[in-house]
């Protein structure tokens, strides 16, 4: 499980946002695993059933949470600061960070139907094979879910 870690903490960070959050629902999502290790199918991906978990317990995370923080999928508003080029213009820099923080609240606000597609396979560049695995569809439905995504996200930022 130590070397899925990170794949599972990137998913739950997509989904959740909240860096601490995520390490809570990480850690549950592997107690989770690890209770439910039996009833593993050793024929399929381990990497695929784990992330399913972690998914199922970033739905129960959002359920169970009464006040909603837009998502943040790679990092912090306040780590791209860091990584900013000191020669670009401050209004530059403050266009770029609102437009960003727009797109963040446009993906929050598509459907999970819609948003774990994208998230996977555009954000965690998962194969469209693993996406469906993971999200128990066809990858014909990936694609399609991703590019209804883009499409919505789109008519989202341009409206």
């Amino acid at each position: 499980m130590r070397r899925h870690r990170d794949t599972v903490y990137r998913i739950v960070r997509g989904q959740i946002g909240d860096a601490d959050e995520a390490l809570d629902v990480t850690q549950n999502s592997f107690i989770a695993a690890f209770s439910a290790l039996a009833r593993y199918d050793r024929t399929r991906p381990f990497r695929v059933w784990v992330a399913r978990i972690a998914i199922n317990k970033c739905h129960d995370w959002a359920r169970r949470r009464a006040v909603r923080r837009f998502l943040t999928f790679a990092a912090p508003l306040s780590d791209a600061e860091q990584v900013a080029d000191s020669a670009v213009p401050a209004d530059t820099m403050l266009a770029d960070k609102q437009a960003l923080a727009r797109t963040m609240r446009a993906i929050a606000g598509l459907p999970a139907s819609l948003k774990e597609p994208l998230v996977l396979h555009t954000i965690d560049e998962l194969s469209q094979a693993e996406t469906a695995q993971i999200l128990g569809i066809s990858e014909k439905a990936v694609e399609m879910r991703v590019y209804r995504a883009r499409a919505k996200l789109e008519k989202m930022l341009r409206g």
